[in-house]
């Protein structure tokens, strides 16, 4: 069974047993929709729509291109607030160039590359720069995915300008194909990433919170203390020191002393 499958399948199960929610939730997706997008993705591997003819025609898989390419606009569509819009556009613009200047870099066919599959080296690539440049979980997924299939456009204009006989195919190998896994690895690393961030804030704001109780309790013994001192120092004043005489006794001692005389 190809890698992309496998791992649409493992994705299925996780969001099935409702393992997922919270990252669906996120990106405004329910368990019904996702597993209807996945298995969209598996059976219309099966099918090919060609645009135009060959040779040097242009086909799309429906699993592989069709299907995700959709799910891809609809993400981007959807977003609350344009910013994360702009930054799924942009991201995509840069994640497609990324993959076509690798691509010039690679030779040409699998065959040629003996140590990984030229597929991978690109799903990877295009993932880790998806997410990079979308940030954000709707945003890395929705530039994974465009940026596969615009490069894959480019390559098709490349091919009838300098008048090739080469066919382009979009999602090719349907659910294998970099489209499915370059998606999957956006936007795991977004959440990876941001749930790494979030739990590390978390963490930090608890524990100045901790430092903060304990010198507000410091700072609140220091004013009791103070308080309690008042008093005592209040009752200090109104005594009377036993060496200092009172003057009507002082009077009454001089007064019987001249009786005496």
């Amino acid at each position: 069974m190809p890698v992309g499958t496998i791992a649409l399948v493992i994705v299925a199960v996780i969001v099935y047993f409702g393992l997922a929610q919270r990252i669906l939730d996120r990106m405004k997706l329910s368990d019904k929709a996702t597993l209807a997008v996945i298995a969209a993705v598996i059976v219309g591997s099966l099918f090919n729509i060609r645009i135009t003819p060959s040779p040097g025609g242009l086909s799309i898989n429906v699993g592989g291109g069709l299907v995700p390419l959709a799910f891809a606009v609809w993400l981007l569509v959807t977003a609350d607030e344009a910013v994360e819009r702009k930054r799924g556009v942009v991201a995509t613009v840069i994640t497609a160039a990324a993959i076509y200047a690798v691509s010039k870099l690679l030779p040409a066919g699998p065959e040629a590359v003996h140590f990984v599959d030229p597929t991978y080296v690109f799903a990877i690539l295009a993932g880790a720069v998806a997410y990079l440049a979308g940030r954000s979980r709707r945003a890395a997924l929705a530039a994974g995915i465009l940026g596969i299939i615009t490069a894959d456009v480019i390559h098709y204009i490349e091919v009838l300008t300098r008048g090739m006989r080469a066919d382009t195919w979009i999602g090719g190998a349907g659910a294998f194909d970099a489209v499915i896994i370059s998606g999957l690895l956006a936007a795991g690393l977004a959440e990876l990433v941001g749930e790494t961030r979030e739990r590390l804030a978390r963490t930090t704001g608890s524990g100045s919170g901790e430092r903060g109780g304990s010198h507000a309790e410091k700072m609140a013994e220091a004013l009791g203390a103070g308080e309690e001192e008042e008093p005592a120092q209040q009752e200090g004043g109104q005594r009377q020191d036993p060496c200092v005489q009172n003057p009507e006794e002082e009077g009454q001692e001089r007064a019987s002393e001249g009786s005496d005389q």
